[in-house]
């Protein structure tokens, strides 16, 4: 999960003396990565039946936030046991976003598949792991179920 810290500055008047004292203030903002997990489905509706509907319902969402497209060409997404999506030559438009999805399928601009005959995310808890071609982790998402899908 992402966690970020702000500090400000606040300045007070003494009492009667003219002179402004500092207090320090914490809030929480964050500039969001330029490309990020947006969203986890990790429990496809209904039963685990393994059926390439219910595999593709089990999906990861990927947000590119800025305003250029970007390549990510080389990219994986995986999981904590190490299951892993690599992009092939593929550039995400900007603003826009990516469903990766667990079964099979076309790939297209807004869709890619993992091709796997059986599920990913782990609906009692997992981590999802986003890194650049590099190897550098550029996000995580992780959740502990309760329920099927989670915002990062």
């Amino acid at each position: 999960m992402r966690t970020f810290v702000t500090k400000a500055l606040v300045a007070t008047a003494g009492l009667g003396l003219g002179v402004a004292a500092p207090i320090a203030a914490a809030s929480s903002a964050q500039a969001l990565p330029a490309i990020m997990i947006y969203k986890v489905q990790y429990d496809s509706p209904g039963a685990d039946t393994g059926s390439n509907t219910s595999l593709n319902a089990e999906y990861v969402v990927i947000k590119n936030t800025t305003r250029s497209d970007r390549v990510l060409t080389g990219w994986t997404l995986r999981d904590k046991t190490g299951y892993t999506y690599r992009f092939p030559a593929f550039a995400l438009k900007a603003g826009a976003t990516v469903t990766v999805h667990t079964g099979r399928g076309s790939a297209t601009a807004a869709h890619r598949y993992y091709n796997k005959s059986w599920y990913v995310w782990n609906n009692t808890g997992d981590t999802a792991y986003l890194k650049n071609a590099s190897g550098t982790t550029v996000d995580t998402c992780s959740w502990r179920g309760g329920g099927t899908a989670t915002y990062c």
